[in-house]
């Protein structure tokens, strides 16, 4: 690069910085600077674009070069770390899924995961894990949850610490995503690849 050249790896760099910070869950935020900020102080933080790429780099690590090529795409594909939780748990409990077949006890299940969450189960019943049924549709919908949220944590574990950063601090403090369980580890590779191949075809279609 020449001297008169301009640098746009900076605004770049800064671009990519505010996204960042604009998606980052305010628990995480307000852990990272002060538990007692409020949370419209710490909305006003989030939203301050000349102060975005500061708390991005306070939570990230100033270390981190996002203006280079190791910045890519997050292993979610920018995708909601909620969501890919939600599609990870609705495999895992696809057997019970399967079985709430009343129309009440659809409409809740579907009105708390979602009805993709409830297609995908069933479109991949042959990968579920639980094999003990729960029949009450709220049960059901918190098992999914937390049971998603674990395999998500589980595989983000074996990513590199940028990585797996960037997805978790877009998710809640609280989360099981934070203590996943041996029998999470044993399985969430392969639950993740189904969810992140969905999620990439509907990236490719866009």
């Amino acid at each position: 690069m020449s001297p008169t050249e301009p640098n746009r790896s900076f605004p770049l760099a800064s671009d990519r910085l505010r996204k960042f910070a604009a998606s980052i869950h305010p628990s995480r935020l307000a852990a990272g600077l002060d538990p007692l900020l409020s949370p419209s102080t710490l909305l006003r933080l989030q939203q301050s674009s000349r102060l975005q790429p500061r708390l991005a780099e306070l939570l990230l690590g100033s270390e981190v070069d996002v203006s280079g090529s190791g910045w890519n795409d997050d292993l979610l594909l920018g995708h909601d770390p909620r969501r890919a939780a939600l599609l990870a748990g609705s495999i895992w409990h696809a057997r019970s899924v399967l079985k709430l077949v009343s129309k009440r006890d659809l409409s809740i299940l579907v009105a708390m995961i979602g009805a993709e969450a409830h297609v995908f189960a069933i479109r991949h019943l042959s990968a579920a894990v639980a094999t003990t049924p729960v029949a009450d549709p709220e049960q059901l919908s918190r098992q999914i949850e937390h049971d998603g949220h674990a395999c998500l944590g589980a595989w983000l574990d074996e990513a590199p610490a940028l990585d797996r950063i960037r997805v978790l601090l877009r998710l809640p403090i609280g989360t099981a995503v934070d203590n996943p369980a041996a029998e999470h580890r044993s399985v969430a590779d392969p639950l993740l690849s189904l969810v992140v191949s969905h999620l990439g075809m509907e990236a490719a279609a866009v």
